[in-house]
């Protein structure tokens, strides 16, 4: 596909102006075609359908629910525009759409060139399944070396691929450079678009094929698991060929109700995606400033910043990813648990492209499936935290939770206490509170210990909430400058503060 340019193709734009399908009764949402057979007027168009002759497109009836149905074929529309392509068809996952695009296009002994940073399963589908069921290789390169790229493509190389924003180490693909490089040797160039709906536009960069997982950023409720496939007309009519189609062979048939209700939220993606963009470049600028290590598309410190500014559609930021490297798994950890179980900032959970803020450690999850050595060749240290940034509480509360969270446990070289909250029992003893059960603190500031921890200490066992297990309060000696308990009043709560082993 030619590459259009920037000026050419605006997401929203194309969307208004696709043909807006109307209920059976009038009514402004489109009906939904939940049969799964179809009946025909005339016993003589039967063979015809089933030999390809007649189609829906050609005036005859629909099939069969595994094949076309006019629900799933209306959200395939919108997903055209979106794009801006001239077909597209859902289906039931991300990796779906991804293999059902890798099958139709390559045969057994073909080659694929693929990015070394790409989701967990589509480097597990590449890397092991590929190969050991159909006899398809790849070889992963550094999608950003563009030399690496050409010395790769044999001549068995049938598709490039790669990701807009690589998934998760958040490297900009130079679309334009990758479509000419694969186009000049006749491959065919695969983007998944998944963390930049909206704001990158393959398509009009040169890609032939677009895929996305549409459980993330296009559903944006957690709520659904489908994928989509967009391409040229006769790309998409290919995949569901009675005798080599994957998608009609394989069956990875979208329900046409889940169809239907990802057809609702497209038209409002552009708005949700501009406000995860606007709190993601927040976020990243004050990580940044306070030191952290942080990678962000919109700062000017990423390494591919110029390139997500020549591609990206104006409107709608640089996407709701970031990354942060804490340094280590248990600091990362700890960052996440404490955001999560003190602030209700965000959840500590895979996926992306919630309502609510996501958390996750890439190296031990979604890139689980890439060995030490491919995630390190992958740029995915173990003390990354990929964050997903939501849309709700105000931008000034979660910026404030953020930064506590983050200070806590990377803002100080040794954070000298643990503190827990309690409170007393009719006896005068101290219990543990079910709540948050900090990862290092400061000692609170205080003109007076309101008791100190001797005073209660053999009669008092706290529960540590991130070990499960119980610990006696330490006594302190009275003469010790530095002692090993001591306990604040907070408003009308207390909190035992606990020293920690430096």
């Amino acid at each position: 596909m030619q590459a259009l340019g920037n000026d050419v193709f605006e997401p929203t734009v194309s969307l208004s102006r696709h043909k807006k399908e109307f209920g059976e009764f009038g009514g402004v949402n489109a009906s939904i075609e939940s049969s799964t057979t179809f009946t025909v007027l005339h016993a003589g168009d039967m063979p015809q359908i089933f030999e390809g002759t007649l189609n829906p497109e050609k005036g005859a009836c629909y099939l069969y629910g595994r094949s076309f149905n006019p629900t799933v074929r209306y959200l395939g529309r919108q997903l055209a525009a979106l794009e801006g392509t001239e077909a597209g068809y859902a289906v039931s996952s991300g990796l779906a759409a991804i293999s059902a695009t890798f099958l139709q296009l390559c045969n057994s002994g073909d080659h694929i060139v693929a990015s070394s940073a790409v989701y967990g399963g589509t480097f597990a589908l590449l890397k092991s399944f590929l190969p050991a069921k159909c006899g398809i290789s790849t070889t992963f390169v550094n999608i950003a070396d563009l030399e690496a790229v050409k010395a790769a493509i044999t001549d068995k190389t049938k598709v490039v691929f790669a990701e807009a924003i690589s998934n998760p180490t958040l490297v900009i693909a130079d679309l334009p450079a990758l479509a000419d490089i694969a186009h000049a040797r006749g491959i065919t160039f695969v983007v998944d678009n998944t963390f930049s709906p909206m704001i990158i536009s393959p398509a009009k960069w040169g890609a032939d094929v677009v895929v996305h997982s549409m459980t993330k950023f296009i559903s944006g409720a957690s709520d659904i698991i489908a994928g989509a496939i967009c391409g040229r007309g006769d790309f998409i009519r290919s995949l569901m060929d009675l005798h080599l189609g994957p998608i009609m062979l394989l069956g990875p048939t979208i329900d046409p109700k889940i169809a239907s209700e990802l057809s609702l939220r497209i038209p409002h993606l552009g708005i949700r995606m501009a406000e995860h963009s606007r709190r993601a470049l927040a976020y990243a600028q004050r990580l940044q400033q306070e030191g952290a290590i942080v990678q962000y598309p919109g700062l000017e410190s990423h390494e591919q910043h110029h390139i997500i500014e020549k591609l990206r559609n104006k409107d709608y930021g640089y996407g709701g990813i970031l990354t942060l490297d804490l340094g280590s798994q248990k600091a990362a950890e700890q960052f996440m648990e404490r955001a999560q179980n003190k602030h209700a900032f965000g959840l500590l959970a895979v996926s992306l492209g919630y309502f609510e803020t996501l958390l996750s450690m890439s190296g031990s999850t979604t890139s689980s499936e890439l060995t030490e050595a491919e995630q390190k060749a992958a740029g995915i240290p173990m003390g990354m935290v990929r964050m997903s940034v939501g849309l709700t509480g105000s931008l000034e509360q979660r910026l404030e939770q953020l930064m506590e969270s983050y200070t806590a446990v990377c803002g100080h070289k040794h954070l000298p206490y643990r503190a827990a909250e309690v409170v007393r029992d009719d006896k005068g003893q101290l219990q543990r509170v079910a709540s948050w059960d900090s990862h290092g603190s400061e000692l609170l500031p205080y003109a007076a210990d309101s008791v100190t921890a001797s005073a209660a200490a053999t009669t008092s066992r706290l529960g540590s909430a991130d070990s499960g297990e119980e610990a006696s309060v330490p006594a302190r000696s009275p003469s010790s400058d530095a002692p090993a308990t001591k306990i604040r009043r907070v408003g009308a709560k207390e909190v035992v503060y606990t020293r920690l082993a430096p």
